[in-house]
């Protein structure tokens, strides 16, 4: 059964990693557990609980805002002038012998529900994303991003209106 997991350095294989994007695979070998102690980022990973060490896919979280002048006129109305809470998905990845097994969805599905529980506790209205290419933004917008208006590859996904 898949599951998806806080990073856990002792647990989880890192070193194994392959994304086909090195910097993705950089991440989380070498910075992924320092940023989570830091206050700056929470690693999440898929694994396969048959064998967890194995790390199928990763996405990380962290606190972030939104100018109001970057998102679209719709989902500006009845907002506050002053910047727009958010939470940041900088990274989401699937190993390239998972790729093509819905896993990316399954990450990005997870990812949002997260981010809705936390809107229960904390004021937060979108979630954030910078596509690293037009593929990458692409499957964001299938799933509702919208661009941010500043560029093409910041996209947000509204959490709610109220």
């Amino acid at each position: 059964m898949l599951v998806v997991e806080q990073l856990k350095s002792k647990r989880h294989h890192r070193d194994g990693f392959a994304c086909g994007e090195p910097t993705l695979d950089s991440y989380l070998r070498h910075q992924a557990t320092q940023h989570h102690r830091a206050g700056i980022s929470t690693t999440h990973v898929l694994v396969d609980d048959s064998e967890p060490g194995r790390i199928l896919g990763y996405y990380s979280l962290s606190a972030a805002q939104l100018l109001l002048t970057e998102l679209q006129d719709v989902d500006r109305k009845r907002l506050p002038s002053y910047p727009v809470p958010a939470i940041r998905m900088g990274r989401l990845a699937v190993s390239s012998g998972e790729q093509g097994k819905g896993h990316g969805d399954y990450l990005l599905a997870h990812a949002v529900a997260r981010c809705m529980g936390l809107r229960e506790q904390l004021g937060v209205r979108v979630l954030l994303v910078d596509a690293l290419h037009e593929g990458a933004a692409r499957f964001y917008r299938a799933y509702g991003f919208r661009e941010a208006t500043t560029t093409s590859y910041s996209l947000y996904l509204p959490l709610g209106n109220g």
